[in-house]
């Protein structure tokens, strides 16, 4: 990833937030028919091991967990915010006219490796753990006890457990760092007009 220091984001509770926040990561490997992407929500684990891990499962009948051998090395890219910015938002350029148009966002690179889970003991607790943390909005959260205990079986035995164990984590946070403050309160300005109030706070959170 092209990484100019004053967009490189190293902290790891930054990078641990980008990945709670937008846990449908793009998990890239390599098989014998050359690289796959594979979409699929993650749930991070910073306490286990020196990075952390990423825990997840697919469907059995989605063959990437066969495609790859245990140990293999994957990377799994998260998406934060993002969005458009128009150079009409940047004052100076009213001034001078020297401004392109860009693009401001978060990405998260977790490189790793992937290890398979293949036996209900793990499924169920990670499909425990994924229903608490995504459930837990909820007027009333579902939980795995509500299902009939033979679905439940049925429906894990179609499923196949993904560990993917953090190596490094890779952050880029751009967000118009490299701009005089004006030209930044404009964006901000720009984004929130636009309906884009998550990047314009991102923004905000940068300059502190």
């Amino acid at each position: 990833m092209y990484l100019p220091a004053h967009f490189a984001e190293t902290r790891p509770e930054q990078l641990h937030r980008i990945i709670n926040d937008h846990p449908l990561g793009m998990m890239v490997t390599h098989t014998a028919a050359g690289l796959e992407a594979q979409h699929i929500p993650f749930l991070l684990d910073p306490a286990q091991g020196a990075q952390g891990v990423l825990l997840a499962h697919v469907a059995r009948a989605n063959t990437v967990w066969q495609e790859v051998a245990s140990g293999d090395a994957v990377m799994v890219v998260f998406r934060g915010v993002e969005g458009y910015i128009s150079p009409n938002w940047y004052p100076s350029k009213h001034e001078t006219h020297r401004a392109v148009p860009t693009w401001n966002y978060e990405v998260v690179h977790a490189h790793g490796t992937v290890h398979v889970h293949d036996d209900e003991k793990f499924l169920r607790g990670l499909v425990a753990r994924l229903t608490r943390v995504h459930e837990a909005a909820q007027p009333v959260p579902w939980k795995m006890g509500d299902a009939p205990p033979d679905y439940l079986s049925d429906m894990l035995g179609k499923i196949v457990g993904l560990e993917v164990r953090i190596t490094r984590l890779e952050g880029k946070r751009k967000l118009s760092q490299n701009h005089e403050a004006r030209n930044r309160a404009g964006v901000i300005q720009g984004l929130e007009a636009q309906g884009h109030p998550g990047l314009a706070q991102a923004m905000r959170d940068a300059s502190v």
